[in-house]
Formats: C-alpha cells, sequence, structure tokens
C-alpha cells in the first residue's frame, strides 16, 4: 500500500486535470449528449490501459459505462460507482465552467460527483500501475441520478444493481465528510397536485366560482406540519395557479419534496398526502395526485454495518483515519444497492460544498485522501 499510496501522490497534478476535464464537459441530467461525453472520456483513458469497457445503451438518458480492472480474475469485485449528470443548466458556471484557485476547485459536479468519480479512478490507476491483480475492480457511472433515475425509468439504476450484485464491496462516490461514512440516508419522493377549481369574476368571489389557489393553500398548510428533520420532512417547492387578477383562479398546480428514514414511513407520508390530495377545503375543487419521482431511503442494514468496521480496520492497519457512521438528509443510489442486499458503503468521494448552486466546489487535497481510501479498501477487503 505505501507504494500505492505514493503513485497516487505522483498522479495528483494529471488528475486534477482530468477533474477540471470532464467538469469543463457540462452535463446537466437531460442533456444526453453532454452525460456521454463524460461517460467517453473515461472509457478512452480506460481502454488504453487495457480494461474492459460495456455500455447500457439509453435513447433519454446518457448511457451508463461499466469499467472493469481484472476482468479475468476469480475473486469477487469491488465496485466503485458516481454518477456523471449534474443538475446545473449548461452556462450556468460561465465559460469556461471550472475554475481553480490554489486550494479549491470550482464548478458543475465538482464534489457532486465528477470528483468522486475522479478519485475512483484515480486509485484503479495506481492499484493497475503497481501490478494489482487480486480481484476485478468495477467502475459504475450512472447517468441520471439526480432524478431519482425516473428519466431512465429505473432502468439504470437497475443495470448498476445487477452488475454489483456479486460485489464483496459497493463504494459510492459521493462528496465526502470529513471523517464521515454515510450508512443512512432519507428515500424521496415529488408530488404533483394538480387543482381544478371553477373561474368566475373576481368581483363574484362571495357566490360565484371555486378558488383552485385557496384550495391549494390549505393542502399546503397541512402538508407542512411534517418537518421531523430525523423522520418525515415535506417542503412545497414550486406553485403557479390562476390567470389574471381580477379572476377567480379555475387552477393551481404545487410540487412537494417529500424526504423519509423507512419504508414505513415512507407508507405513512404516501397515505396522508392521498387523504389531503381527497380533501376538500373549497367546494367545488378537485384535486389530483401524481408521483413525479420516487427514490427508496437507504435504512442502517447489517450487511453495510459490517462492511463500514471492516472498513474502517483497514483504514487504521494502513495509516488512514478511521471514520464514523453518519447519516444524510439527500438520496442517493446507495439506496437501491443496499435494498438489493449489497454491502454498500456512501459518500467517500471528494470533499467540499454548496453542491447544487453555482458555488460548488472541492478541496484538491481531498482527491489523492479519496484516492487512498479507495485504494486501501480494493487492496485489503
Amino acid at each position: 500500500m505505501k507504494k500505492t499510496f505514493e503513485k497516487i501522490d505522483s498522479l495528483k497534478d494529471s488528475y486534477i486535470k482530468i477533474w477540471e476535464d470532464v467538469c469543463n464537459i457540462e452535463s446537466p441530467t437531460s442533456y444526453k449528449e453532454g452525460v456521454d461525453k463524460v461517460g467517453q472520456y473515461f472509457a478512452g483513458i480506460a481502454k488504453k490501459r487495457g480494461w474492459k469497457v460495456e455500455y447500457f445503451k439509453q435513447n433519454i438518458s446518457g448511457d451508463v459505462v461499466c469499467i472493469t480492472m481484472n476482468p479475468q480474475s476469480g475473486l469477487n469485485p469491488v465496485t466503485i460507482s458516481g454518477h456523471m449528470d449534474t443538475v446545473h443548466p449548461i452556462g450556468s458556471f460561465g465559460t469556461p465552467a471550472v475554475h481553480i484557485d490554489s486550494e479549491k476547485i470550482y464548478g458543475p459536479g465538482v464534489m457532486d460527483c465528477k470528483g468522486g468519480i475522479v478519485a475512483g479512478f484515480m486509485a484503479m490507476d495506481a492499484l493497475y500501475s503497481c501490478g494489482f491483480k487480486k480481484r476485478p475492480v468495477r467502475l459504475l457511472l450512472q447517468t441520471d441520478e439526480e432524478t431519482s433515475s425516473m428519466q431512465s425509468k429505473k432502468t439504470t439504476v437497475d443495470y448498476i444493481c445487477q452488475k454489483a450484485k456479486d460485489s464483496v464491496a459497493f463504494i459510492n462516490m459521493e462528496g465526502h465528510s470529513e471523517g464521515e461514512i454515510c450508512l443512512q440516508r432519507k428515500g424521496i419522493i415529488t408530488f404533483l397536485f394538480t387543482i381544478n377549481g371553477i373561474e368566475a369574476h373576481a368581483s363574484q368571489c362571495a357566490v360565484m366560482g371555486a378558488n383552485a389557489i385557496a384550495e391549494a393553500a390549505n393542502k399546503i398548510l397541512e402538508i407542512e406540519k411534517f418537518k421531523n428533520h430525523d423522520g418525515i420532512t415535506c417542503c412545497c417547492s414550486t406553485i403557479q395557479g390562476g390567470t389574471t387578477a381580477n379572476t377567480v383562479p379555475g387552477s393551481c398546480r404545487f410540487k412537494v419534496n417529500v424526504r423519509y428514514a423507512t419504508k414505513q414511513q415512507q407508507e405513512q407520508i404516501q397515505n396522508r398526502m392521498r387523504e389531503i390530495a381527497n380533501s376538500v377545503y373549497i367546494k367545488d375543487c378537485k384535486t389530483e395526485l401524481t408521483i413525479l419521482t420516487q427514490r427508496s431511503a437507504m435504512e442502517l442494514t447489517a450487511k453495510n454495518t459490517e462492511l463500514f468496521e471492516t472498513v474502517n480496520k483497514i483504514f487504521k492497519k494502513n495509516g488512514l483515519p478511521v471514520l464514523k457512521a453518519s447519516k444524510r438528509a439527500g438520496g442517493s443510489d446507495a439506496a437501491d444497492v443496499t435494498a438489493f442486499g449489497i454491502p454498500c458503503l456512501d459518500s467517500l468521494g471528494v470533499r467540499g460544498g454548496y453542491i447544487h448552486t453555482l458555488k460548488e466546489y472541492a478541496y484538491m487535497d481531498s482527491l489523492t485522501e479519496s484516492a487512498k481510501r479507495i485504494a486501501a479498501i480494493v487492496y485489503d477487503i
């Protein structure tokens, strides 16, 4: 491992350049061309090293890329995974999208989650350069994680679970919080409430019409009562309704972002949303409820806890900081992988902050930190 760690340190400058390159390829989830360019970038480097490259083709989302080092080894693989898609519309960060100072790199996806992918690839490269052939190492590059894989109708994350089903460990490369490994994540559902009322002249609102916005307001007040950070949270996030200031609004739509920690809470909140949708606060208003996106919760499991304990022993053995278990309110593919029964740890990518904003950044030194953690896991698991 000393030799591998030294190799990682020597690769730092070249991999910061790779980091910059892939983040300058703008890849919002809906922009298939950009997401595919990121996948092709990594596939091109992998092919030069003689690694196996496979594609799971998609018509709308980007093509999932599976890169395998040592595919002929008889042992079960370690799988590393991260998503190439981002949330930022093209041009949001200017041209070029990425800039660097003495400490940090800024741009779309530098932490969430291209930085993690680069760290995972760097670990593989260092192990390969040092002659590691003990077991296969697989890198899975996801393409529509930011939309809970709804764009591909869950086929991308299902593919990832199938490809990783024989893994001794699945390491998800979401952004890292210093000193922590994520073992639990919230599940997420986005609901759309579509309310139809009856339009009328505003002067007649006391005797005519059914105000769809007023109906929405009553429902929102009920929904916003769920604010338990460790349990269910509900955030009414967008709303559109009405036509003119002097017309009783005949329609209103609003979206709700719901997060939950367990399957039981998921069922509870879905039932409550249906109750609120079916309740009528303003006479003659009718409501339709639609689920737009959905992601499972990552619940604490015995397999993940055992892997967490094993990994900390590996870190201690190799002079790396021991990490504590944590839980996150955000969702990730690690939830689906865990539900599939694969031993999984999350958030071992790069450190930074302000993800999903125009201030997104990552600490450049965290690239080698992350790569060393991954290399140690692969080598000693």
